[in-house]
């Protein structure tokens, strides 16, 4: 899969996974996305060491599930991290 189908499965991945996780995080869609690419870099990463499945085809299952959930898990520790650097009105 080249950069432009990673980039693309990323911002894919990163609104789906916006739309999983439940709550308000700070940075709004555009910081969503980009940490959707990087939690599908990461899912990728984590999928091929541990399980053997990695990021193959742009249209396989098993790709896109690992995508979304490496999103989730960097949505989530994203939300973690900045859970108390909100100002509240």
């Amino acid at each position: 899969m080249g950069i432009l189908g990673w980039i693309v499965l990323g911002l894919i991945a990163g609104a789906i996974a916006k739309a999983i996780v439940p709550g308000r995080m700070g940075g709004g869609w555009l910081v969503t996305l980009v940490l959707g690419v990087v939690g599908a870099l990461l899912g990728g990463f984590i999928g091929s060491a541990i399980f053997g499945i990695g990021l193959e085809t742009f249209w396989s299952i098993q790709t896109w599930i690992v995508a979304i959930l490496g999103a989730i898990l960097v949505l989530l520790i994203y939300g973690l991290a900045t859970r108390g650097s909100r100002t509240r009105a």
